[in-house]
């Protein structure tokens, strides 16, 4: 397989970086507040140097940033940036996907914290304000 970092489909370049459940999972648990390497480990049950692997690439790639809470002893953090924060419309994509068709049994929820209403996330197309997928499509490849 190529490497999907140099593709010009943007599909492919961002898969590149969080195309594995762990990283999407990480990206999520972020959102949620969580910060400390601990807290994500506990969290997802994942082992520490696929943790440790993931966390690297997600600052490496700038959707985090890892900053130091304490000296003795060295621990970090790792807090959304910019390109992290605007990564949560595309969990809450998958997210609706998987109401749709992954759905069944006791499922997480997420709500707004100011109003409380349960979120249920669209995806719309700036220019037509219509739903993604309710309008064909072209693709334009490079040549």
């Amino acid at each position: 397989m190529k490497n999907l970092s140099s593709q010009p489909c943007l599909i492919a370049r961002s898969l590149a970086l969080v195309g594995d459940a762990w990283t999407m999972l990480i990206m999520r648990d972020a959102h949620a507040g969580l910060t400390r390497f601990d807290e994500f480990r506990k969290s997802l049950g994942i082992a520490p140097t696929m943790l440790t692997a993931r966390l690297s690439a997600l600052t490496e790639h700038g959707l985090l940033e890892k900053r130091r809470y304490s000296e003795r002893p060295p621990r970090d953090e790792y807090v959304l940036t910019a390109p992290g924060q605007d990564f949560l419309p595309v969990l809450f994509a998958i997210g609706a996907w998987g109401r749709k068709h992954r759905a069944g049994g006791d499922v997480t929820r997420f709500f707004d914290a100011e109003t409380g209403t349960e979120i249920d996330a669209v995806t719309i197309d700036r220019e037509t304000g219509a739903p993604i997928g309710t309008r064909p499509i072209r693709v334009d490849l490079p040549e």
